[in-house]
């Protein structure tokens, strides 16, 4: 499928906008250093790579299949996160062009489509001892969250680290949950049980 000239336009102008963001003073929570070169081409990179994904039908196409619950609520505290798409062949990754996942919206567009929100990067925790932390992989001149346990039937204890990339986040752009989410109320269900993201 083809992606659309105006989806590519938009993509690149988030880049641009990355690669000359002023100190962290219009950012709150993470962020990495803008004076660091590599961060804001890896940052530009991950954007103008997933830009396609926009459209959720590409992500499918290309692997990243959806897992765990719908929505995740922060059990912590405040915000969300939405429908996680996982393409396992980038578990592991800390290529920003490779993300291991993709986070869509929980509500559907006009089209019944979902709005990309977040690029994410999962690794294993080496030793799945949540109390060890020597092997915390980092992108962008910052370190994953984590380790944490999984969050579906057979993910191991792992690092994460968020880019909401397509979806302003008050407390950050690399902040893990999204403080401005929040997830649909469910419907009563026998047996079920939330997720904990860990953080």
């Amino acid at each position: 499928m083809l992606v659309s000239t105006r989806t590519l336009a938009l993509a690149a102008t988030a880049a641009v906008a990355l690669t000359l963001a002023p100190a962290a003073s219009a950012v709150e929570g993470p962020a990495p250093d803008p004076r660091n070169r590599k961060a804001m081409r890896d940052m530009a990179t991950a954007i103008a790579v997933t830009a396609k994904y926009v459209d959720e039908r590409q992500a499918l196409k290309d692997g990243y299949v959806p897992h765990g619950e719908a929505c995740m609520n922060n059990p912590f505290g405040a915000g969300a996160m939405g429908y996680h798409y996982v393409k396992q062949a980038n578990w592991g990754s800390t290529d920003p062009a490779k993300p291991t996942a993709l986070l869509y919206s929980t509500e559907k567009d006009r089209h019944g489509r979902r709005t990309l929100q977040t690029v994410e990067w999962m690794a294993t925790d080496r030793d799945q001892d949540l109390k060890t932390t020597d092997d915390r992989p980092s992108m962008f001149g910052l370190p994953f969250d984590g380790p944490m346990p999984g969050h579906w039937a057979g993910m191991p204890k792992h690092y994460d680290l968020h880019m909401w990339a397509y979806k302003h986040n008050p407390a950050g752009r690399f902040h893990n949950w999204n403080t401005a989410l929040t997830c649909p109320k469910k419907t009563p269900a026998a047996g079920g049980t939330a997720h904990s993201h860990g953080h």
